[in-house]
């Protein structure tokens, strides 16, 4: 060991101590949601007695751990009277969910989950005001698994970001491009990069998250190892070796902003979910209602029944508003032909600069 191996350490932990610290915190925003008053006395007491039991190592003195902690209940109950209002987004920092979500609305809190049913479990019980989920991508196609969270919960669509999806490669500052035996990332990036990784002989391993891959690498500190990550993923301490590494160079992803209730603001785009009649030409003249209507449709997609085998419900985005009176006119007809339905909401796309 030389004093440069030594400093890294140090660089490595002090990133480390951030990271905690902003989990910490993060998880104090959340907890506001379950107590009805910032302050309390028996929680803060409890806290102070765990540190005080919990760490007997003289090289940190009871006065320090006292002062220290002090400062994170001052911050975590600053940030807890802010009332900042919180998104969830599937993945770790720097994920591209959480990109899209701040072109939603750079003023909310990101709050990292680790699958899409956290996001909507947590929409659902009020303490994420909103949440994000990728629907949709143009090299991959439908995202099932969110689709169907979107059919089987009481939930709505208050907005949209298409985000244009750059991959790249990165990897510990010490690695070298022709060390990389292996990469690590979300399936979908994975597959989305099949021909670069193909070309140079990596092997991929699939990982639960982009942005989840680049933490564990960063912590972990394995060799031989990259990930395939957004760019902003440089956060860990990695260093980016190739940028644009898709397939495709448009690889848009289209996200939807979920909350428990209906949008207030005017929309110009609709999403509905709904189970048709098993007969001759049922969907065909249901789709009629929308071309009678002069409705344009923008996406229309079937998904299994997952409570009855057999069965397909379909969903559809139109080109329109609820204050539009032919939308109105569709949607009653469309509403008294399916055995099923459920309006998912109205709403715009949102992008930067709006």
């Amino acid at each position: 060991m030389n004093l440069g191996e030594i400093r890294r350490k140090i660089d490595f932990l002090d990133f480390e101590i951030l990271r905690l610290l902003e989990e910490r915190f993060e998880l104090a925003l959340l907890a506001k949601n379950f107590k009805s008053n910032i302050y309390d006395e028996k929680r803060e007491k409890e806290i102070f007695e765990n540190i005080s039991h919990s760490h007997n190592n003289p090289i940190i003195g009871e006065i320090f751990k006292e002062n220290l902690f002090k400062l994170i209940l001052k911050e975590s109950k600053r940030l807890q009277l802010e009332k900042t209002s919180l998104i969830g987004f599937q993945g770790e920092h720097g994920a591209n969910s959480e990109l899209a979500a701040k072109i939603f609305n750079s003023n909310l809190f990101p709050i990292p989950c680790k699958e899409f049913k956290d996001v909507v479990e947590g929409v659902k019980e009020n303490y994420l005001d909103f949440g994000i989920l990728p629907v949709e991508n143009t090299s991959e196609g439908s995202i099932g698994e969110a689709n169907d969270l979107l059919v089987s919960n009481d939930i709505f669509i208050v907005g949209e970001v298409k985000l244009q999806i750059n991959h790249s490669l990165l990897t510990l500052p010490e690695t070298s491009f022709n060390e990389i035996k292996y990469v690590y990332s979300h399936p979908q990036a994975l597959a989305q990069c099949r021909k670069f990784i193909s070309q140079n002989n990596f092997e991929p391993k699939p990982f639960y998250d982009t942005a989840g891959a680049a933490k564990w690498l960063a912590r972990t500190r394995q060799p031989g190892i990259a990930v395939i990550a957004n760019s902003s993923c440089e956060q860990y301490g990695l260093k980016v070796l190739k940028e644009n590494i898709q397939d495709e160079l448009i690889n848009l992803t289209r996200f939807v902003i979920i909350s428990s209730k209906e949008g207030s603001e005017d929309g110009n785009k609709c999403s509905i979910v709904f189970c048709i009649l098993d007969r001759v030409g049922a969907l065909c003249n249901l789709l009629k209602i929308f071309e009678e209507n002069k409705i344009n449709l923008s996406r229309i997609e079937s998904r299994p029944d997952k409570k009855e085998k057999g069965k397909y419900i379909f969903m559809i985005d139109f080109l329109g508003s609820l204050k539009d009176e032919n939308v109105r006119i569709a949607l009653k007809k469309v509403k008294e032909k399916t055995e099923f339905f459920k309006f998912l909401g109205c709403y715009k796309e949102f992008s930067k600069g709006t």
